[in-house]
């Protein structure tokens, strides 16, 4: 996502600007260490482009200060910046998940022009290791038949959402496995941080879509 004043309108004329004007534009996020400041440094290591990173306490003034012209791009999510989207007030150049949105249908991915990039926020339901399976699977049968109603799939699918159905522990964790990995690749490439170790135990998810 870029304020209007930046003079691209593609992620290739957004990666050849970038190129040629290296270090003039400044990049916000949430924190550092947070999923857009990751989106935006697996950008920045796949492209090859050269950005200031303006880290905030929070998503909230970053996106207002992308609004102001303050700060000129940023990898927010789609829920907290569709509405600035549809209203012209920022201009989305494509999104970061795997596959293109509903809600956004003429946005492309930036995996189209840059192959194997994909970055996105996923929520998961979980439940302690000793919970009895039984109990597991009933928690699994309810929010599955929660996130199915028609009406949640639709609010959902409003703000950019997807539900994804991870099913039962190894689906999901090999999932986090991999997108764990990716991010530490992009901190070992950025300064060599260790990557902590994690446990979690999803049963189902929805994932919230990132833009930029």
């Amino acid at each position: 996502m870029v304020n209007p004043s930046v003079p691209t309108k593609s992620v290739p004329e957004f990666i050849a600007y970038a190129n040629g004007n290296p270090r003039k534009l400044n990049m916000a996020s949430g924190g550092v260490g947070t999923g857009g400041h990751i989106a935006a440094e697996l950008f920045k290591m796949m492209t090859g482009v050269d950005m200031v990173h303006v880290p905030y306490r929070s998503g909230g003034p970053a996106l207002t200060d992308l609004l102001g012209g303050q700060v000129q791009v940023m990898f927010p999510t789609t829920v907290s910046s569709i509405g600035y989207i549809k209203a012209g007030r920022l201009r989305a150049l494509a999104v970061a998940t795997g596959t293109r949105l509903d809600v956004l249908p003429d946005i492309p991915t930036v995996a189209e022009f840059v192959p194997g990039y994909e970055a996105s926020f996923w929520f998961g339901v979980g439940a302690p290791k000793a919970t009895p399976v039984e109990i597991v699977d009933k928690l699994n049968k309810e929010v599955d038949a929660a996130l199915d109603d028609p009406k949640m799939k639709a609010r959902l699918a409003e703000l950019g959402g997807t539900v994804l159905h991870l099913g039962r522990l190894r689906q999901a964790d090999r999932r986090r496995n991999r997108e764990v990995g990716q991010g530490g690749e992009v901190h070992r490439h950025q300064g060599g941080l260790r990557r902590g170790k994690a446990r979690t135990f999803h049963n189902v998810s929805f994932r919230e879509s990132l833009s930029t």
